[in-house]
């Protein structure tokens, strides 16, 4: 017997439930709202670019979402507090949390600015921690909540002139494995989940930052040419998967499969190997 689109919609994981985006003006958090949306949830979505993400809160209204959407900086705790309040009161409800927000600078350590360095662990560490503990109590009491954290490839093993993103990433892995033994030992009903995504085709290093020797429109150009190699939707689909499914790690790309298999296999041996491939490349590409 078949089920009619609507009965199918009606079992869906996310349907009807009130899932939190970050970063949703675009890239993963939009590609995640989106699909959200199609799949029946009701949506606050949450970006510090307020045309952005109400860009994004119009399209997922005409997939037929209930949307609120909320300008907020991840790094403004008052706000965040007063939005999660607000998201709570408004839907009755929070059921999931996706901590999307990132940004990304790239520069060695000696020509890296102090204040590009504090902006990337302030967004991406102290931001999603601000996050996940401003919404924890609303998921807790919805009886069956999930929080959604975001790493890295680079959360796996790190790379050169990356050193704050790196840092950042994994910090937040350590974040979300603490956070799942509390939820654990204290018998909340919350699932955490930790999403290590490759190059995933989105803004975040066009709309990053640079240390003054960085040629920027170079490595704009080979993270889009050359590792950005996975969709933001298909990366958006393989995390609602592994979040459905409950699992504590989502890898989102070929790259981040080979970058947890490489951590796994040459453990601390890895900066070696990786320093002799940036190196032999480094040769092949002189004149």
């Amino acid at each position: 017997m078949r089920t009619s689109g609507r009965e199918r919609r009606s079992l869906d994981y996310y349907a009807a439930r009130v899932a939190v985006v970050t970063g949703a003006g675009s890239g993963i958090g939009r590609a995640l709202a989106l699909r959200l949306a199609r799949r029946g949830a009701r949506l606050a979505l949450l970006d510090r670019d307020a045309g952005s993400v109400t860009g994004t809160a119009r399209r997922c209204e005409q997939a037929g979402a209930q949307v609120r959407a909320d300008t907020v900086d991840v790094t403004d705790r008052a706000a965040l507090l007063r939005c999660a309040s607000a998201v709570h009161g408004g839907f009755g409800r929070v059921d999931l949390v996706f901590c999307v927000a990132g940004v990304i600078h790239t520069g060695s350590v000696l020509s890296s600015d102090f204040a590009d360095i504090e902006h990337v662990i302030g967004t991406n560490v102290v931001g999603t921690m601000n996050t996940a503990k401003a919404f924890l109590p609303y998921v807790i009491a919805s009886g069956g909540g999930h929080v959604v954290l975001f790493s890295s490839g680079f959360g796996l093993i790190a790379a050169p002139r990356y050193s704050a993103y790196s840092a950042s990433k994994f910090a937040i892995r350590g974040f979300s494995e603490s956070l799942r033994q509390e939820m654990a030992i204290d018998g909340h009903p919350v699932s955490v989940t930790c999403v290590f995504p490759g190059g995933v085709r989105t803004p975040i290093v066009r709309h990053g930052r640079f240390a003054a020797d960085e040629d920027a429109e170079a490595v704009i150009a080979a993270f889009e040419g050359r590792v950005a190699r996975t969709d933001a939707a298909k990366a958006a689909s393989v995390i609602l998967r592994r979040v459905e499914q409950g699992r504590t790690q989502a890898f989102v790309g070929l790259d981040a499969h080979a970058a947890a298999l490489v951590a796994r296999t040459a453990g601390g041996a890895y900066p070696r190997v990786l320093g002799w491939f940036i190196r032999r490349t480094r040769r092949r590409r002189r004149p």
